[in-house]
């Protein structure tokens, strides 16, 4: 072949493609959000190396990434993962995580040590001084923690997000927010049932809302809570623009009833009389924030703050009464 022919260029094309195409690891391959992170790797035109998970049922792997290596140990993921770093173009640039909440900060630390940026799951970490903790890491390795913060990216909150900014500076806005995913029996067997692991339902199911107020509405002010259980919470935040009453459950017990028998789920989100429609539009959302991500524009440690501390206080809060106005109406209902 002489140089300038189509082979050769076609060769120096694939060549650079490959160069620009970034190496990830998964760890928690089988869990519930595992599958869109994956989707979101091959949509972003790169690669799953390497997937680790203490269970084996991870067979969706087949019809995304059924090249990719697969270990249940960690001891042997992170050795391969050590040995990849050999060759620049199979050494790691991602380690995304989807693991336990409570391994978080051990998988974040030991991704950024291998030499990787990573992408974690929320809850990020359930402390700030965890937070602080990982940003030694950071400094000492010189790679970066992104916190998935989907909700972010939703259409339906930017337009709402524009809406405060723009109305007057002294208007506060009157929020309340209803969440009730039913969970069987299961859910109280796994570790997203025990508070040592999953820190709690408003930490596993709230965390994200807790994000998107903070970032609607600014700063918090006021922290309260109302009722704290092992399968629903409540309380009342104050943001600089919003006053918002919050009820958070998986037990159907809680489910209004017109919705009981036919829907599992209950999401309200009403703001001064008007209701947040956002069911639509979540599917390409992990997408979204990895081309963030990618592209520089990720959310860190920084960002994720507020909303690890908004949940910090309200696991260690004791439960009030509560003032007029301030109380959930669901709350009410509870014996």
């Amino acid at each position: 072949m002489t140089q300038g022919s189509p082979y050769s260029a076609s060769k120096q094309f694939f060549a650079c493609y490959i160069s620009h195409m970034k190496n990830f690891a998964l760890i928690g391959a089988a869990g519930y959000i595992a599958p869109r992170h994956m989707r979101a790797i091959k949509d972003t035109d790169n690669f799953l190396k390497i997937a680790y998970d203490i269970n084996d049922s991870v067979g969706i792997i087949d019809s995304i990434s059924p090249q990719s290596e697969f270990f249940t140990e960690f001891e042997r993921f992170y050795e391969h993962a050590q040995q990849l770093k050999r060759d620049p173009l199979q050494a790691l640039d991602y380690v995304a995580i989807c693991s336990p909440n409570y391994l978080h900060h051990a998988h974040i630390a030991a991704g950024l040590r291998l030499g990787c940026d990573v992408i974690c799951e929320k809850p990020l970490v359930p402390t700030p001084k965890l937070v602080d903790e990982l940003a030694l890491v950071e400094k000492e390795t010189g790679k970066r923690v992104f916190n998935i913060l989907q909700l972010r990216h939703h259409e339906a909150i930017l337009k709402l997000r524009e809406k405060v900014a723009a109305a007057p500076v002294d208007t506060k806005f009157d929020v309340e927010l209803t969440y009730i995913t039913s969970r069987g029996r299961w859910y109280m067997e796994s570790w997203k049932g025990d508070n040592q692991k999953s820190f709690g339902v408003a930490t596993n199911i709230g965390v994200h809302f807790y994000d998107m107020l903070h970032f609607i509405f600014g700063k918090l002010q006021r922290n309260v809570v109302h009722y704290s259980g092992t399968a629903k919470a409540a309380g009342y935040l104050e943001y600089e623009r919003a006053r918002v009453r919050w009820f958070l459950s998986i037990d159907a017990n809680d489910l209004p009833n017109e919705v009981k028998g036919k829907k599992t789920t209950f999401r309200n989100i009403d703001i001064s009389g008007e209701k947040l429609e956002f069911s639509e539009g979540f599917t390409d959302l992990h997408t979204v924030s990895y081309q963030e991500i990618l592209a520089g524009r990720g959310y860190g440690l920084e960002d994720a703050r507020h909303c690890i501390e908004t949940v910090d206080v309200i696991r260690s809060a004791v439960p009030v009464q509560g003032e007029q106005g301030e109380v959930h109406p669901f709350v009410h209902l509870l014996s």
